[in-house]
């Protein structure tokens, strides 16, 4: 099976994570994009099969598309790969009175999941994340996402500045009264080039220390565990059989078709790029009907290595019979397994046939991990 992920570029102001101004929009040319996004599938549809299992829409802020425009690409993807029974339907959304208003509409136009951007229950940490709204407008959405959509899913951040393990032990217990059954959890991390980068440098920023860092997140799956969410993936915690089958997708290294600016995609052994910037993308699909950049085929050992580090994210592991597969059926140009057996001593991965896993205690260190098991 295959999975859709369709990328809209487009915000309705300047976001602390957003990489072009470009993409701030008062007007949109809705029907122009529409048809250039029918091009863009069109043209992935041509060199994959189906049936879909999954469609994702993501970006800058999807839930300001049209509705009309979500049908009518949803109704083209049915009509090109088919669907897999019980399809699942996400769109990304910020938690504002907004997009909120439209969610009705979205949910009529065939989303059948929503995936928010809470990001904290606290209005001081929401105002320090460079957040539109505030708690008040984010539980409002999530409200009525919960009464539109049949799935509903948000995220937190935590290790924040200040942040203890009590003050975040109690905002994820009142998080889980909500009663989604899918939770995105993430630790506040420095990228370079962003804000926060800027504010570490100068000394005006200062996260837990590693020691700190590892309690709240041993503390969380805890909790979540107990709640009966337990951690699929690494960052991911949901009720069993609420897994977000779009983002299974990626980790179990299956193929998904990605159309719209910026848009990635694995089909076929081949990496696509769609060019990033939206006049760019607009350019090639006006010249030549579809937004590739580049079309890129993979080595059997880059397949392979991919493989493994998505795969390890996974509570459930990665099949290493899978990755030599992908390597041309050995595994020894991809995985050390001299240094498998130390960690399985250390006890932070263990390994079960062909099954390996990171164990609790991996899952803490687990960049690590997948450094010294991915040659």
């Amino acid at each position: 099976m295959l999975a859709l992920y369709i990328h809209w570029p487009f915000c309705v102001a300047k976001c602390p994570y957003c990489d072009f101004n470009s993409h701030v929009r008062a007007a949109v040319d809705q029907a122009r994009w529409r048809a250039a996004l029918l091009a863009d599938l069109a043209h992935e549809a041509a060199r994959t099969t189906g049936p879909l299992s999954s469609i994702f829409f993501g970006g800058g802020t999807p839930s300001l598309m049209p509705p009309e425009t979500v049908a009518a690409l949803i109704a083209a993807a049915e009509q090109a790969w088919g669907f897999a029974p019980g399809i699942e339907i996400t769109l990304e959304a910020n938690p504002s009175s907004v997009e909120a208003a439209r969610f009705a509409d979205l949910a009529t136009a065939g989303v059948n999941r929503v995936s928010l951007g809470l990001q904290a229950l606290d209005d001081a940490a929401l105002r320090f994340l460079g957040r539109a709204h505030d708690l008040a407008e984010g539980l409002a959405a999530l409200d009525v996402a919960q009464r539109v959509f049949s799935r509903v899913s948000f995220d937190l951040i935590y290790a924040r500045p200040g942040q203890g393990a009590a003050d975040w032990e109690a905002e994820l217990r009142r998080a889980l009264g909500f009663g989604t059954e899918h939770l995105s959890l993430y630790q506040l991390t420095i990228e370079p080039g962003t804000r926060f980068a800027t504010e570490a440098a100068a000394g005006r920023l200062s996260l837990p220390d590693e020691d700190e860092a590892a309690t709240l997140f041993e503390a969380t799956r805890a909790i979540m565990a107990a709640a009966g969410l337990p951690a699929y993936e690494v960052s991911n915690h949901a009720r069993p059989g609420a897994e977000s089958r779009h983002n299974l997708t990626y980790w179990r290294y299956g193929d998904y078709a990605g159309i719209g600016p910026g848009a990635h995609g694995r089909r076929g052994g081949q990496a696509t790029q769609r060019h990033r910037k939206p006049e760019n993308w607009l350019s090639a699909i006006d010249r030549r009907g579809d937004g590739l950049e580049s079309e890129t085929a993979l080595t059997p050992e880059e397949r392979a290595r991919e493989a493994l580090v998505m795969g390890l994210r996974l509570a459930e592991g990665v099949d290493l019979a899978k990755v030599a597969a992908l390597d041309g059926g050995t595994l020894g140009e991809v995985v050390d397994e001299a240094a498998i057996r130390l960690l399985a001593r250390e006890g932070l991965v263990a390994r079960d046939g062909e099954r390996l896993r990171a164990t609790e205690a991996g899952m803490l260190v687990l960049n690590a991990v997948i450094a010294a098991v991915a040659r």
